[in-house]
Order: C-alpha cells, then structure tokens, then sequence
C-alpha cells in the first residue's frame, strides 16, 4: 500500500497550519491553542461516533472511517508530530 495520498494530504494540513487560509482546516487549527485542541478533539469523537453508528447500520463505513482518519490527522498536524513518525510506528508493530 502506497503512502502516497496520506502524505499528500498530511502536506496539505501542515500548509494550512502554517500558512493559514480561509479554509476549514485552517480557521479549526487558529484558535487559541486550548481552544483549538478541544474543537479538533470534539471532531474526533464525533466521527467515531459516526462510524460506530455506520459500522452497525452497515452503511457509510468507509466514507466515515475517512472523516476519522482525516481528523485524526489534522489533530497530529496541529500537534506538530512528523508523519513519519506515525508510518515509523506501524512499521514496529508489524515485527
């Protein structure tokens, strides 16, 4: 499996983080700090949510795991956490 469009999408929300736009991503990660944190987590447990209630109703699983994984990288981006370091530790677990 290729890394290529997590990176590609990784790329795009460090851009935003750093070079802020009037964009979603952006205006999500410009709070304060505390702030912003806490909007991008509520995000989180929200679309976990939702993909709990996709994965029992059998429908919209993969399109809600991917509002997941992408919330999940906008938090790590915001964290400033190199996504490197994320593949590095996939890479561990699978020895």
């Amino acid at each position: 499996m290729s890394d290529k469009i997590i990176r590609e999408v990784y790329e795009v929300l460090e851009s935003r983080r750093d070079n802020p736009i009037d964009s979603y991503t952006s205006k999500i990660m410009q709070d304060s700090d505390k702030k912003a944190e806490d909007k991008i987590l509520e995000k989180i447990a929200e679309e976990a949510g939702e993909v709990l209630i996709a994965s029992k109703n059998d429908e919209n699983l993969v399109y809600e795991s991917v509002d997941l994984i992408f919330h999940t990288l906008l938090l790590l981006a915001y964290k400033g956490i190199e996504i490197d370091e994320v593949f590095e530790e996939f890479k561990s677990r699978r020895k």
